[in-house]
């Protein structure tokens, strides 16, 4: 009964110093200034596997567009890749896409409120359910990301070897189910999650002023499993523009090309024509740019190619369509055409349009 008592009482600090420090250290971020369930649910499945800077802007622009779950709902889903441009991992934003359009005629567009609903919606996982549920509407469930993970071990001074991963998700699930604060789950959940992003992070971490310091059984870095390394590939793609005239206008064009529906990455996105040959003449070099997709490291060649010579340079792929370069910019263009694009200062910086909330 002693014994119990003591974990009750160090369980209770631990809960009040991790909400203190978090009311004192809190980020300022955008959707934390919104308790509405869809903005927190459109930035809990943007910041999946991105970093917090990335998304901040994209959020915004995102909102600024799509402000409300009918508008998200709504929309073609090229409208919505395109304003996904840049974030990545896009099988996120056809499955947000194709949640709204659930939820709109299926659930009459209200948002589930339970953790265990929300799961039964294309793209949301037991992470993203647990986050929205409490954060938005309370519930006292248990988040577990990777920063959540590497915060309880280091907690419990469990080393992540990779022979028993099961093992271990099981026992960093039950340790934060059991430290959660049930009076104010939503704050708790950031708050651990915050401090995994800030305070202890996964090289170096600031111990110093960690508010769980004195419970720590680690103190600094544990042991973990070896990322793989990442493969480097070198590709080359091509540059084509045209002039456009038309009655009492001309415009520049580029061409680009849509990435076939059958691939498994990026599926129906834009992307600059891939070259034959990744060697590139120096003399015709445009630029390189470095460009990481998972785990590969991509090293691009860009050269300028002559519409006349398009065909023999380049490999055959999807539809290709010759683009303003004023209607570039809001199209669902891959990461690296965006990247390419705006380095070449070649797309029009056209804020996101804003449209009316939804009645």
């Amino acid at each position: 009964m002693a014994t119990r008592h003591r974990e009750l009482v160090t369980i209770a600090r631990l809960r009040r110093q991790l909400l203190e420090w978090y009311a004192r250290n809190r980020r300022d971020l955008p959707w934390r200034r919104n308790p509405d369930p869809y903005s927190i649910w459109v930035s809990e499945i943007m910041l999946q596997q991105t970093r917090v800077a990335v998304v901040v802007d994209r959020y915004q622009a995102f909102l600024a567009r799509f402000p409300a779950l009918f508008s998200l709902a709504s929309s073609p889903e090229q409208d919505v890749l395109a304003l996904w441009s840049g974030l990545g991992y896009y099988r996120r934003a056809r499955l947000l896409h194709k949640a709204a359009i659930f939820v709109v005629n299926q659930l009459g567009g209200k948002l589930p409120a339970s953790s265990e609903e929300l799961r039964m919606l294309p793209g949301i996982g037991a992470y993203t359910a647990a986050a929205i549920a409490s954060i938005a509407y309370g519930e006292a469930v248990a988040v577990v990301d990777g920063n959540v993970e590497r915060v309880l071990c280091r907690l419990e001074g469990w080393a992540v070897n990779g022979r028993d991963g099961a093992g271990l998700d099981r026992k960093v699930a039950a340790l934060a189910t059991q430290l959660l604060d049930p009076t104010h789950p939503g704050d708790f959940n950031q708050a651990l999650m915050e401090l995994g992003a800030t305070v202890c992070l996964p090289r170096n971490p600031h111990c110093a002023v960690c508010p769980l310091a004195a419970d720590c059984k680690t103190q600094g870095e544990h042991k973990s499993a070896a990322h793989p390394r990442m493969q480097s590939r070198e590709v080359a793609h091509a540059l084509s523009f045209r002039t456009s005239r038309r009655p009492n206008q001309s415009h520049i064009e580029v061409l680009l090309e849509q990435r076939p529906a059958s691939l498994t990455v990026m599926p129906g996105l834009w992307e600059l024509p891939a070259l034959k040959s990744a060697a590139v003449p120096q003399k015709s070099l445009l630029m390189t740019v470095r460009h990481a997709i998972m785990q590969v490291n991509y090293y691009v060649r860009i050269r300028s190619v002559a519409e006349g010579d398009v065909e023999a340079m380049t490999v055959a792929g999807g539809e290709r369509r010759w683009v303003p370069l004023t209607d570039a910019g809001e199209m669902a263009l891959t990461g690296l055409a965006r990247k390419v694009l705006t380095r070449a200062d070649l797309l029009a910086h056209k804020p996101p349009e804003a449209h009316a909330p939804d009645r």
